[in-house]
């Protein structure tokens, strides 16, 4: 049972931590527990507050993936093998989810012609040649990225897949903010929209996480082209997803994820002297 008081939070900034846990539950496979003063930790989370916290989830999430890609390149493993475990790991992290996503929009949008046909074949659980084609040039270019991150920049690439990994995160917000649910009856419609002071806090703190990798020795100038890179992808897709099938769904904000992502890292790649 618990001691406290309804409506009272059990400690100073509960809110956000619990926002925080939230996130972290829904984006991943990751064991969180139920916090104190947190309600039902398997409810769906609001999304018109929750992704407020999103960058600070994102960067947990991708901390695995970091510590993997350092440990493996002082073991001397190579640019390409280290890259590659740190990729495998943040999958097993997120169970694939935003890579999910990418292959049935590929596939929807690749072999549907009406918004109807688009929508079915998204929600179908088979992949097809344009997801399978999708996911292979996904994971080969941020492999390559990191890759050659390691081999120009050395560990400081950890530091890059940390903040490529929140800025993405929070550019996914993008086709939500921008679009409505495509499927009345989907997961997109159910969550809610982030409001205005939920993208106000998630936007200071992904632009907080960016001050800190140019800090912990990523360039300013990679830092400065990240940022734009990472929104420009995820509204790309969103730009797709409103003329396909009018609105967005939970496979769309994991492609715009995925797209954000891999602009960002080859943005700062492209500042880097080889």
């Amino acid at each position: 049972m618990d001691s406290e008081r309804p409506g009272e939070p059990p400690f100073p900034g509960a809110g956000f931590v619990h926002d925080w846990a939230a996130c972290l539950r829904f984006y991943s496979r990751l064991p969180v527990p139920r916090l104190p003063g947190e309600g039902d930790p398997h409810a769906a989370p609001d999304f018109t507050r929750v992704p407020r916290m999103l960058p600070l989830a994102g960067l947990v999430l991708a901390l695995p993936g970091a510590l993997v890609l350092l440990a493996a390149w002082e073991l001397g493993l190579g640019p390409f093998l280290a890259a590659t475990l740190a990729v495998a790991t943040g999958a097993l992290i997120t169970g694939a989810l935003h890579e999910d996503g990418l292959a049935d929009v590929a596939d929807g949008f690749g072999g549907g012609v009406t918004r109807e046909r688009c929508l079915e074949i998204m929600r179908d659980s088979r992949i097809g040649a344009y997801g399978g084609v999708a996911l292979v040039l996904a994971l080969s270019l941020r492999i390559g990225a990191l890759a050659t991150l390691l081999d120009r920049i050395d560990a400081r690439a950890a530091t890059a897949l940390v903040l490529a990994a929140s800025l993405s995160r929070t550019a996914a917000l993008a086709p939500m903010v921008l679009l409505p649910p495509a499927r009345r009856d989907g997961a997109a419609a159910a969550v809610g929209r982030p409001g205005r002071a939920a993208l106000l806090v998630a936007g200071s703190l992904s632009l907080g996480l960016a001050f800190a990798g140019a800090l912990l020795g990523l360039s300013w100038r990679g830092v400065s082209v990240m940022i734009p890179l990472a929104a420009l992808g995820a509204l790309a897709v969103t730009a797709v997803a409103r003329r396909r099938i009018g609105g967005q769904t939970g496979d769309v904000i994991g492609a715009g994820q995925q797209i954000a992502e891999i602009f960002a890292l080859l943005g700062l790649v492209a500042t880097v002297p080889v």
